[in-house]
């Protein structure tokens, strides 16, 4: 239970795991995450599921290095096993045939965006996507993402592949051009809080998958806490996915670097003992 059956390297941060997990994988809607350990020291971590295949009882993950937990995971190689692996957890994307389906994703959060790409179109949706990147070597999951959508924009910061620009630029190009029943978001906070503005603007329900710090995935702890709409919801069982015109960004993206001079001490120590 737990092993690593594959892994690949999308660039140097950024590797997808296929993980055994059976009974994961048969209950996994779009939208649920799970929480990981690596070590019986390690801390609890959030990763948000990619895709599952029940009859092969495996679930994907996909991981980007960005301290000393999501380093451990990458240095696990197939045939090890992971720690502990809890899920499926949170509540699963609303999914209905709504008309016209625009989803963006940036850099790592274009992998929880599949599932929720390919569940709107088998609803019978048509599917806009728009994926970013800071540059071409950043992209992943592109083929898989044309797949399941009408149509896919991709813009990077440097212009190194598709169009350059920002993702919101590839958003606004859509809306002004057809009508967008909802949007869907799901990448870094800052990126989520631009593309939710853009959205308001045009009065295009949208909802957010946050990325806000979680640690025990039940709610008890309290560490995942954002504001909405004026109310304290828990990610990680209130969400991940709210309404994101009504999420306080601003709070979430401060509170996202409270720890951050203690994350750069733990990921020093961890290069130097690796």
């Amino acid at each position: 239970m737990n092993k690593i059956l594959e892994k690949t390297y999308f660039s140097d941060k950024v590797v997808q795991l296929i993980v055994d997990s059976p009974l994961i994988a048969k209950s996994r809607k779009p939208g649920n995450f799970v929480i990981l350990r690596i070590g019986e020291d390690g801390e609890r971590f959030p990763l948000t599921i990619s895709d599952a295949d029940p009859v092969r009882g495996t679930i994907t993950l996909v991981v980007q290095i960005m301290g000393v937990s999501s380093s451990k995971l990458v240095a696990l190689e197939p045939g090890d096993c992971i720690t502990d692996l809890v899920g499926p957890l949170g509540k699963p994307t609303h999914i209905e045939n709504i008309g016209t389906v625009l989803a963006a994703g940036g850099g790592v959060g274009v992998a929880p965006l599949l599932p929720i790409v390919e569940a709107f179109k088998k609803a019978g949706n048509r599917v806009i996507s728009v994926i970013a990147a800071r540059n071409k070597d950043l992209i992943i999951l592109e083929d898989e993402i044309r797949k399941w959508s009408d149509e896919v924009i991709v813009m990077t910061d440097d212009g190194s592949y598709g169009r350059q620009g920002l993702v919101t630029a590839g958003m606004e190009e859509i809306i002004q051009r057809e009508n967008v029943n909802e949007c869907i978001v799901i990448g870094p906070a800052i990126m989520m809080k631009f593309a939710s503005l853009l959205t308001k603007k045009y009065n295009i329900p949208t909802q957010a998958s946050l990325n806000s710090i979680m640690v025990d995935g039940t709610g008890m702890c309290g560490a995942c806490r954002v504001t909405v709409g004026g109310k304290t919801k828990f990610t990680c069982v209130d969400g991940p996915e709210f309404d994101a015109h009504q999420v306080d960004f601003d709070e979430m993206l401060m509170r996202l670097g409270g720890y951050m001079q203690e994350e750069r001490k733990a990921s020093e120590i961890y290069s130097q003992k690796h």
